[in-house]
């Protein structure tokens, strides 16, 4: 027994970021992840660098601990073999359009008709019972749709941009995976599966409306929408003598430390911008000039060891070869080298948590493209003979 989740099954019909990375970790907790491709792949399989075709790097980072079926679901036999998998399974999720499952007829229903103890979870773009509810979503359409571009135009980008991570589809992966754990822990309880609906735009909405609603929390307003603390222009890594360095004078003690530190513990006693929280969030734009203005002042190794000493929060601004290079990182074993039976030695991450009793089992790697078909469908019951005829009816693909 290996990881919290060892003995669960769940059926993967995900694709590109959102839900593989729900899936990914919940394959890293122990769980057993089939992954359900169609013909033609998951297409983040073929966004390069790669070394071998279908193998990309992005696929390697979002399906270890999974294995592989390639399944034409809208051919009879595929959806029948997709509902004999299910049949055995703890968990189904999806995100693909909830429409475009009922038309194959995969809708809760229909799986929950072979089980009823199914947790059945949807990844989709917007709550089912809203005008939005037929329409397609991307990272980068919910990115715009709950504020974000927008909220770094406000903040002082010279025009608006899409932050340069897949923010929406991790952050919202994340809900998927409290979904199904904790959908199962209802069925713990009581039996009952349950179908789970864990839309995009309501889930990033939530974050950042919990930040920005401002003075539109009240009604009537007690003023405009907006988080002035975060949205100050300033708030960026502050420039050095010879690089940048990110900065945190939070509380009064902080603040009190940094004055000292400056030779000016005379601004904190007498200057109505510095000597509290409040006034200090009231003109926050000037607060961060003047911070900005002194960190010129110094090298970016003095102000941390400065800062250090003197316990206010600090630390270099990272470059990405940084943060994989990192010596916490790697000392932890969080970023490690592995080896993949076709990828050779590849540069990854672990679980990101850690577990005291059930830790997560040792890594296997992302999967080719139906390498497992054969295996995942003798264990719902189909013999070689079987597997051959769905194979050459073009229904699965069995690799060499």
């Amino acid at each position: 027994m290996s990881g919290p989740l060892f003995g669960l099954t769940v059926v993967d019909l995900t694709t590109v970021v959102m839900g593989p990375y729900a899936t990914q970790i919940l394959g890293d907790l122990g769980a057993s992840i089939i992954k359900v491709e169609a013909p033609g792949g998951d297409n983040v399989r073929h966004v390069g660098p790669m070394k071998n075709r279908g193998m990309g790097h992005m696929f390697l980072h979002l399906n270890r601990n999974k294995k592989s079926i390639v399944l034409d679901l809208k051919q009879p036999a595929g959806r029948d073999a997709l509902l004999r998998i299910a049949a055995k399974a703890d968990v189904l999720i999806y995100n693909i359009r909830p429409q475009a499952m009922q038309r194959l007829r995969l809708g809760y229903a229909d799986v929950a008709a072979v089980n009823p103890r199914i947790i059945y979870v949807g990844a989709c773009g917007f709550g089912q019972q809203g005008p939005y509810a037929a329409r397609p979503a991307y990272d980068d359409l919910i990115q715009g749709m709950s504020g974000l571009p927008w909220l770094l135009l406000q903040s002082g980008a010279t025009e608006p941009r899409y932050i340069p991570a897949t923010l929406a589809d991790r952050i919202v992966g994340l809900h998927a995976v409290y979904a199904v754990t904790t959908a199962l822990y209802h069925r713990e309880r009581t039996g009952e599966g349950q179908a789970v609906e864990v839309p995009m735009f309501e889930c990033m909405s939530q974050m950042i409306l919990g930040d920005h609603f401002g003075g539109r929390s009240f009604d009537p307003p007690l003023g405009v929408a907006g988080y002035a603390r975060v949205l100050a222009p300033q708030r960026k890594p502050f420039r050095t003598e010879d690089g940048y360095i990110c900065v945190l004078m939070y509380n009064d003690k902080q603040w009190q430390g940094f004055f000292r530190l400056i030779g000016r513990d005379d601004l904190y006693r007498d200057d109505p911008r510095f000597n509290s929280h409040e006034n200090r969030s009231a003109r926050i734009d000037e607060v961060n000039a003047f911070v900005a203005t002194e960190m010129l002042k110094r090298k970016t190794g003095d102000w941390l060891n400065a800062l250090m000493a003197a316990d206010i929060p600090a630390t270099r601004m990272n470059t990405i070869d940084d943060v994989i290079d990192d010596e916490h990182l790697t000392g932890t074993g969080f970023v490690a080298l592995e080896e993949h039976p076709s990828e050779g030695t590849l540069r990854t991450t672990r679980a990101a948590t850690r577990w005291s009793l059930t830790p997560p089992a040792p890594q296997c790697g992302a999967p080719r493209l139906g390498e497992h078909g054969a295996e995942v469908l003798r264990a719902a019951g189909y013999s070689d003979d079987e597997i051959g005829a769905l194979a050459a009816a073009g229904v699965t693909a069995l690799p060499a």
